[in-house]
């Protein structure tokens, strides 16, 4: 799904994204236009933290041959540093944490989401990519954490 169509199916149902990801890199993996795609997601609650989180995106070829034309896979990595000075805003402390992105993965059911966690006896951010399906969820799991030293 290109990011387009993502964008244009999650407004459409309301899914935008908590922060706003910008394509950084976009790597061809075969002849069937499927790709990697890389995107840079600044944490909107924390200043001075980017994430880089990368996934396939499926090409037309493959959706033609392999049909289910709406989805693409759950697969993803993310991988967080601080990018500035690194100043916390009001962001939650639960231990369940809060969506810092979201984009569709899919035209109802499955989203990818960026979540952030506060770690506060380690002093850590913990970010975790993950996909959410409504019919059933997903164990493809990937993490990142940034340590916050002498950080507000």
């Amino acid at each position: 799904m290109t990011r387009l169509s993502t964008w244009i199916i999650a407004a459409l149902l309301g899914t935008g994204s908590a922060a706003q990801a910008d394509q950084v890199g976009e790597i061809g993996v075969d002849w069937a236009g499927n790709d990697i795609v890389i995107e840079a997601i600044p944490d909107p609650d924390v200043a001075g933290v980017t994430c880089h989180i990368a996934y396939f995106d499926r090409g037309l070829i493959d959706r033609l041959a392999n049909g289910n034309w709406f989805e693409d896979p759950s697969n993803s990595s993310i991988s967080c540093r601080q990018t500035g000075p690194i100043k916390v805003g009001d962001i939650d402390r639960s231990e369940d944490g809060e969506d810092v992105f979201r984009t569709s993965r899919s035209i109802v059911l499955k989203t990818l989401r960026v979540k952030r966690i506060f770690d506060e006896a380690n002093q850590t951010l913990i970010y975790v990519a993950h996909a959410r399906e409504l019919t059933q969820g997903s164990a493809k799991v990937s993490m990142s954490t940034v340590p916050l030293y002498g950080s507000d």
